[in-house]
């Protein structure tokens, strides 16, 4: 009888070990998916804050270029359908990638709806980690994301913009621009102009 107990325990023993080591292999796997995880929101992070910054960017020269054509009426509609611009935003998509740790790959101008749009690509500085999976220590996550730039305003029908520039906003907002007498400071603001959103 304790012949067979002896053996009973040496034969469980190794089942225990295997047990053990897949439960542990488990856990390291589950860490190594975890630490990419991690990475990869990281990155997605950046490349929304990069896209975005770009078409903030873009979002104040249309404004000025509004302001700027508030005594050439024959402008006016251009600027605020979100036409004319020059820049791309690149250089504050790059700040805002290298605030979150990583890099811009590409900006890229494009159109979302007949809306600008600018879609970012970057790559994190930072790698996914040491785990269990081969070469995670060397691999940087990589993300892009798009922002867009959608016109709010558009001019009020029957607004003669030599005399009275009138135009309608959304959320039931009306301005009345005097082109030849008016503040900066009374003007519509670039928020109020043009959204700027990530792309769905």
């Amino acid at each position: 009888m304790l012949s067979t107990l002896r053996q009973d325990r040496g034969q469980t023993l190794p089942m225990y070990v295997v047990v053990v080591g897949g439960l542990l292999f488990l856990a390291f796997a589950y860490f190594a998916f975890a630490q990419a995880a991690v990475a990869r929101n990281g990155g997605q992070s950046a490349a929304d804050a990069a896209a975005l910054a770009a078409a903030q960017d873009v979002r104040d020269e249309l404004t000025e270029g509004f302001i700027d054509s508030l005594d050439s009426p024959d402008e006016l509609a251009d600027w605020l359908n979100g036409l004319g611009f020059q820049g791309n935003g690149e250089a504050a998509a790059a700040q805002l990638a290298g605030e979150n740790d990583s890099e811009l790959l590409d900006l890229t101008e494009t159109e979302v709806d007949g809306n600008p749009a600018f879609t970012a690509e970057i790559e994190t500085n930072y790698t996914v980690g040491d785990s269990i999976i081969p070469d995670t220590e060397n691999i940087h996550a990589k993300a892009d994301a798009t922002a867009v730039i959608e016109p709010r305003c558009a001019i009020t029908p029957g607004s003669v913009l030599s005399k009275l520039v009138e135009i309608d906003c959304e959320g039931n907002r009306h301005w009345e621009i005097d082109p030849k007498d008016f503040v900066e400071a009374d003007l519509p603001y670039p928020n109020d102009l043009f959204s700027v959103h990530l792309a769905e």
